[in-house]
């Protein structure tokens, strides 16, 4: 059963991990998906072409989100190029730990530009369209360290904190036109990122998640897929923990 048929969706940051995974999901589900990558388009076009043999349209934009004038080309765009846009996935982020009295002023500010500002570049430049339609799913990508913080990331527990302050807001704003918005705080995820480390680390990471395993982008990708298709039709300012139990 494809639950996205006919819909078409943004994912920003969809070149590689946890949103590469998404655009694959997504495509699976019958949904057009147009994504967002930052500096191989070689590499961003390749899975385009891939993913557009699952039967559905499939197109990368080099574009940063964390730019208000690109985001709202961006949404120009895939508007012009799909005719609409139903779902959004504000995924792109970044980390740059360290403690608090060694974190510098721009690492800061570009950890919050990033990883927040940009969810409010893109929430802004698909709402018009939306408010159309009367109609639209946004998933905003937190953390779980947005939930319970994190010594050494002061600045991430802050952007992915103020995303789920933002995201339970726009719910209340925008509900009344049937545009839902959501929230994912997933745990412990595998990718080409925790790949470079130690084995050791990745593996006390396991040990202490109920559920002794990392999260795959597909788990990710998963919970994107209900919260984008209409069986979370009553769902909306909430948060999915995609952790493996580590809250719990």
């Amino acid at each position: 059963m494809k639950l996205l048929e006919g819909k078409t969706a943004i994912v920003t940051g969809g070149s590689r991990g946890i949103g590469k995974g998404i655009v694959e999901i997504f495509a699976d589900h019958g949904a057009n998906v147009a994504f967002t990558y930052n500096s191989s388009k070689e590499a961003a076009e390749a899975i385009a072409d891939e993913v557009s043999k699952k039967g559905v349209t499939v197109k990368a934009y080099q574009s940063n989100a964390a730019s208000f004038e690109e985001a709202q080309q961006l949404a120009s765009d895939v508007m012009n190029d799909f005719g609409s846009i139903d779902i959004l996935v504000n995924n792109a982020g970044i980390t740059k730990d360290n403690l608090l009295m060694r974190i510098s002023e721009e690492d800061f500010d570009k950890v919050i530009e990033v990883n927040l500002k940009s969810v409010f570049n893109m929430t802004k430049a698909v709402q018009r369209t939306m408010l159309k339609q009367r109609k639209g799913s946004i998933i905003n990508m937190s953390s779980v360290v947005g939930v319970k913080g994190n010594a050494g990331q002061t600045n991430y527990a802050a952007s992915k904190a103020g995303i789920i302050g933002f995201t339970k807001s726009v719910a209340l704003e925008l509900g009344s036109r049937d545009i839902r918005c959501n929230a994912i705080a997933p745990g412990f995820i595998e990718t080409e990122m925790t790949g470079k480390l130690d084995e050791a680390t990745v593996q006390g990471w396991r040990d202490a998640i109920p559920l002794k395993r990392g999260g795959s982008p597909e788990d990710i990708a998963n919970a994107c897929v209900f919260l984008g298709s209409d069986l979370s039709a009553y769902v909306t300012g909430q948060v999915l923990n995609v952790d493996g139990g580590m809250l719990t």
